[in-house]
Parts: C-alpha cells; structure tokens; sequence
C-alpha cells in the first residue's frame, strides 16, 4: 500500500475501506511523511563556464599578477564580485530615450510618449486653503 516500513498515522482499514466507499475515490493523505518525499540532496548544478574559467597559462598569470596586487591594495575581500563576467551588471536601458534622439530632426525636441506631465495637486477649493 505504502513505500513506508513502518505503518504510517491513519485510521483503521475498516474505516479506510468506508471512507473510499463514501469518497468514490481512493483518499489521499494531505500529511507528508518522511519516507513517501523526495530526498533533499540535489545534484550539483550543470552551469557553463563564465569568461574568468580560461585554462591557459598566460590567463593564469595574468589572474596570479591581479590578486598579488589585490592582496597588498587591501581590497581581496572584494575579488570574487569582479573576477566574474557573468556578474557585470549595468542599468537597464531607456529605449524611449535613445528611440526620440536618434529620430529627432532639427525642430524643439520631443518628449518620450510613455512620460507623463508633471501636474499640481488637486484642491477642493477655497474651503481647504488657510486662511
């Protein structure tokens, strides 16, 4: 019935036998017991080589060349956040923006179409100012 060597917490066979009767379908027990789930160990992640992953001996060099330097300038704890291309992040680009200039002849420029006007706040009228 179950992969479990020990009997899992559930009602009587009898009672089961009824309550698939009265269910019309086979009961699934919403507890999660440790012998019915997945192991937690995971195979270790396939990720591809980034541009710091050379295997020449001038790349090896060069890497030895920088973290000497690294070393005697004080900043080797923050070696493992530059040595990575992977990890080069810059700020997203404003399409709009470059879009409007590239395409903007000689006249006033244009403003971008997704920006919206700045507008003062709204008011009720002489009853909320102070007087």
């Amino acid at each position: 019935m179950s992969k479990a060597k020990v009997a899992l917490r559930d009602i009587s066979p009898v009672m089961q036998k009824l309550r698939d009767f009265l269910l019309g379908r086979k009961h699934t027990n919403a507890l999660r017991f440790e012998p019915l789930v997945a192991a937690r160990t995971q195979p270790p992640p396939q990720i591809p080589d980034g541009s710091s992953h050379k295997n020449n001996l001038l790349f090896a060099k060069k890497v030895l060349l920088q973290l000497f330097k690294l070393y005697f300038s004080g900043t080797l704890q923050n070696y493992y956040y530059t040595r990575d291309g992977r990890r080069e992040v810059a700020p997203p680009m404003d399409l709009t923006k470059q879009l409007l200039s590239a395409s903007s002849d000689k006249g006033a420029p244009k403003q971008a179409a997704n920006v919206r006007p700045h507008l003062a706040p709204c008011t009720s009228g002489t009853n909320t100012m102070n007087k």
